[in-house]
């Protein structure tokens, strides 16, 4: 499966591209100047088909990296029948180095090491076709031992940090369900209070006006309806943070959250719907984390911001929120706004069917918006 290729990959693909030419060209100046020009042009046909997969590896790692392999072996076997210059060379040798290192980093284990020996496997016959020839260890063959084992340590390395990374926002994921197994129980709670205090009344109002019970059991059934939603939705996201958030419908908390920030980061001015209905615990509690983890990231990322925006809106099918800051443009600030906290706010929104963007504004600072639907209320 061809694989989409970021900013920083292209650009590093680019400076490859960069690398591979100038590799080339010089390689088949000094051949030409040393063995003559024809032979310079096995090891130049060499290097640009090695060096296109390399830059092509994305499109498919193992299968551009065993075609880079099988090409050089193949060189090896006719550079030593032919009597040409040694392959190979120190280019084919770079692009075959990326080749494995990406390979390295990316796939399975066993994936990994077949390629990571295929490539030792090269060097040994380049090696043994030079001490045949009787030219002994040439610095042709250093080279490309010294590029094998750059692959495979960087190779490694980033392995590691990219099990690192996936260990630390499973964490934040595993530690988002926890937060929301604790608010299911505060959710039945509160629901199931309001379905038993219902209750007890209707057994009141039954011995003494029995007209309106069937009007009291609607309101019952409607909050058992309320509660199995919520809990549905709660449970949901567990399937697929110490500031708690409050589990009590509505978005007066959202003031204290931001009173509390403003006594030690730049002012907040919040905005807030003048005629809010009740929003379910689920919907609070996700917007107060998305207000808390956005207001976080600003004291963090952007302590020179001049004032935050809180806004949030609502609709008959949605809440939306938005935090704003106004900090100005730093290189600190790019690909460290966007961290674990706010994979787990993305697990959280995205479970109740909400979506959520992070990102900078135009001009100058970073912006972060959710927005969540809300259930409707009918009675069955």
């Amino acid at each position: 499966m061809t694989e989409t290729r970021r900013p920083a990959g292209l650009l590093l693909d680019l400076g490859l591209a960069v690398v591979f030419a100038l590799g080339v060209a010089v390689t088949a100046v000094m051949i030409a100047d040393s063995w003559g020009t024809r032979y310079a042009v096995p090891d130049v046909l060499v290097g640009v088909v090695v060096c296109a997969l390399a830059l092509a590896r994305r499109r498919g790692r193992v299968r551009a990296a065993a075609a880079g392999l099988a090409v050089a072996a193949v060189a090896v076997g006719v550079s030593f029948v032919a009597d040409l210059p040694q392959e190979p060379g120190p280019v084919s040798g770079l692009a075959l180095a990326v080749l494995v290192g990406s390979v390295v980093r990316a796939r399975p284990r066993r994936t990994a090491a077949a390629v990571a020996g295929a490539g030792l496997l090269v060097i040994a016959g380049s090696l043994l076709t030079s001490l045949d020839n009787q030219h002994g260890v040439t610095a042709v063959t250093v080279l490309d031992t010294l590029c094998w084992l750059a692959a495979v340590a960087v190779g490694v390395a980033l392995r590691r940090a990219d099990a690192r990374a996936r260990a630390a926002t499973e964490r934040v994921r595993r530690d988002e369900r926890l937060d929301l197994a604790r608010e299911l129980h505060d959710v039945v709670t509160h629901h199931v209070t309001g379905i038993v205090v219902q209750a007890q009344a209707a057994q009141i109002v039954a011995a003494r006006q029995p007209r309106n019970v069937p009007e009291m059991l609607a309101a019952i059934e409607l909050s058992g309806a309320d509660a199995l939603a919520a809990m549905r939705r709660v449970v949901g996201l567990l399937r697929d943070a110490d500031d708690g958030a409050p589990a009590s419908p509505g978005p007066e908390r959202l003031t204290d959250l931001v009173a509390r920030f403003g006594r030690h980061g730049p002012p907040v001015r919040l905005r807030l719907p003048e005629d809010a209905r009740e929003w379910p615990p689920e919907v609070t509690t996700t917007v107060h984390r998305v207000v808390q983890e956005a207001l976080t990231n600003v004291s963090r990322h952007a302590p020179h911001a001049g004032s935050v925006t809180v806004t949030v809106d609502q609709s008959p099918d949605a809440v939306a929120v938005e935090v704003e800051d106004d900090a100005p443009p730093a290189p600190a600030r790019v690909g460290h706004r966007d961290g674990y906290g706010l994979v787990g706010m993305r697990e959280r929104v995205h479970g109740l069917g909400g979506t959520l963007r992070a990102g900078p504004r135009a001009g100058r600072g970073w912006s972060v918006r959710a927005t969540l639907p809300l259930p409707a209320r009918t009675p069955r």
